[in-house]
């Protein structure tokens, strides 16, 4: 049974809401396990303290794993318990440098085969491609990054309605050679299951995604056809 990955451009808890009852309807389990991991942003409490107020009034029961303090001894029996993984934004290429550390990235191919839904904001959006771009190394310096988990194939944008300068930094990568991909607006998700895209997700009237690509030495942009979400998506 494979499991499904909801990609999230960007947004609060609050302005991706219908998202989250979007995504517990894929779920496995009538009361989801579902588990936060803020390693993005370094563990950081208020992150989690949000996580848990947000899904605290769906039916599911909520976890975090943190790593920096890491309080999981079995963690490969703790990632097969949970329905799904939920992955903070942050720092894109610290988080992967510690999911390394840790083994995470075999648990979560792992979790994606037997079922689980992977999913999650900006850097929880990168992480699942084998491809991104990032300002890891500092908010005016955005950059390629070329070693996500790649459970999708190409390469992501997020925040690409929010940050001027992502659109104008993907398409000229992507115009040098980069893979192509999928960019998101914030308040946008792209669903995939088996590495294929599935359907892109809206949380508002203004959020797209698009695929982007280079033909015939043309960076072609296409917007993709979106479910527009509501509330009791589940």
């Amino acid at each position: 049974m494979s499991g499904h990955i909801v990609a999230i451009g960007g947004g609060s808890f609050e302005e991706t809401a219908p998202l989250r009852e979007y995504i517990l309807g894929l779920a496995r389990s009538e009361r989801p396990r579902v588990c936060f991991v803020p390693t993005a942003t370094g563990d950081d409490p208020f992150a989690i303290a949000r996580f848990y107020r947000a899904f605290s009034e769906l039916d599911c029961s909520p976890a975090d794993l943190t790593l920096f303090d890491r309080t999981v001894v079995d963690l490969p029996a703790f990632i097969r318990a949970q329905d799904v993984i939920y992955v903070g934004g942050g720092n894109t290429a610290s988080l992967l440098g510690v999911w390394r550390a840790h083994g995470l990235f075999d648990l979560l191919r792992s979790a994606l085969a037997d079922g689980a839904v992977l999913c999650g904001s900006s850097a929880g959006m990168n992480c699942w491609f084998r491809a991104s771009t990032t300002d890891s190394f500092g908010r005016d310096q955005l950059v390629p990054l070329h070693d996500g988990l790649g459970l999708i194939t190409g390469s992501a944008c997020p925040h690409y309605d929010a940050e001027e300068q992502r659109r104008p930094l993907y398409r000229s990568l992507i115009a040098d050679g980069f893979p192509a991909g999928y960019a998101a607006d914030n308040q946008a998700a792209l669903h995939f299951t088996e590495g294929d895209l599935v359907t892109a997700l809206s949380c508002s009237p203004e959020a797209k995604a698009y695929y982007v690509e280079l033909v015939d030495g043309e960076v072609i942009e296409r917007e993709l056809p979106a479910r527009r979400l509501s509330r009791s998506e589940r």
